[in-house]
């Protein structure tokens, strides 16, 4: 039977939806941590995962990237890149995965395709920082200080002024500054739209009474149609840094423009399932699916 590493330190809801979409196409799968990963160069060249005693998974789903040091996330996604190596369908891949989680890095792919990003400035002195701020303050900008690794978010804050800055530590010596998109409302907005295979499929619009609107942070969910401009954006986003799907963060200003804000290659959707009738674990199992067989995903046959 064909197994799917579904990799996770923490598989909660999203594992579970995961792994009961798998089911019901007759595929099976297991949680693997890449933590207890081990790549192998000695008489061949593998990679061990949990669960798997010696053979390689049929696929791998990556739901999770730990933590650490810098040596431990390179190493966690060298993993990643060997396994791809192999011969492993990696669903996003370690490649897709370093383009994203670096802000700076997302931000320059998108701008350089021409696509609408916000402007934004990064430096590893607080002295440039500080010129940024009081340059574009004066010119009746907000800026926003954002982590360059980060998620849901945490850690970012709005920055008015050389004192809001954060402490170098906070933000690991760099820091990314990109201008706030104001939408000239009492309240804030954004949306959120899911990618999955080249075609959006699923977006919601959330809502606070703050400047942030993450759902982790608060903001209040509800349904969106993945259509128009919101939805080509998401897309050609998704294209630009070459992802097998993708939760991208749209904002609109106040005169009604599209600026895309993040694209995640480890999206959650717990919230945007409570508010769509789309099954987004199912669309994911099947576009998995697809990369792996794509003769049996066209003909409808299930896999085992």
């Amino acid at each position: 039977m064909t197994c799917v590493a579904i990799i996770t330190d923490d598989p909660g809801w999203h594992g579970r939806q995961l792994r009961t979409a798998f089911a019901r196409r007759g595929v099976d799968s297991c949680y693997a941590s890449l933590t207890n990963a081990r790549i192998r160069l000695d008489d061949e060249t593998s990679v061990e995962l949990q669960g798997f005693d010696g053979r390689l998974p049929d696929a791998v789903f990556v739901r999770g990237i730990p933590g650490g040091s810098l040596e431990q996330v390179v190493y966690h996604l060298n993993v990643l890149h060997v396994l791809r190596d192999l011969g492993v369908p990696v669903y996003n891949d370690g490649r897709a995965i370093e383009r994203s989680v670096d802000k700076s890095l997302t931000t320059l792919r998108l701008r350089q395709a021409g696509l609408p990003s916000p402007p934004t400035w990064v430096c590893s002195e607080r002295r440039l920082a500080v010129e940024t701020i009081r340059r574009e303050t004066a010119r009746g900008q907000t800026l926003l200080c954002k982590p360059l690794f980060g998620s849901q978010g945490n850690g970012i804050k709005r920055v008015a002024a050389p004192d809001d800055l954060p402490d170098a530590e906070a933000v690991g010596n760099v820091w990314y500054l990109q201008q706030f998109v104001d939408g000239n409302a009492a309240s804030v907005s954004d949306w959120r739209v899911f990618v999955v295979g080249g075609r959006a499929i699923a977006a919601m619009r959330r809502t606070a009474a703050g400047w942030l609107a993450n759902v982790a942070q608060g903001g209040q969910c509800q349904a969106a149609l993945p259509e128009g401009e919101l939805a080509q954006l998401a897309e050609a986003a998704t294209r630009c840094l070459d992802m097998a799907y993708a939760g991208v963060d749209l904002m609109r200003d106040g005169d009604g423009h599209w600026w895309l804000i993040e694209v995640n290659s480890i999206p959650a959707w717990k919230g945007l399932q409570g508010v769509s009738k789309i099954d987004i674990a199912g669309h994911l199992a099947d576009d998995l699916l697809r990369v792996c067989y794509p003769s049996c995903s066209e003909s409808g046959e299930a896999v085992s």
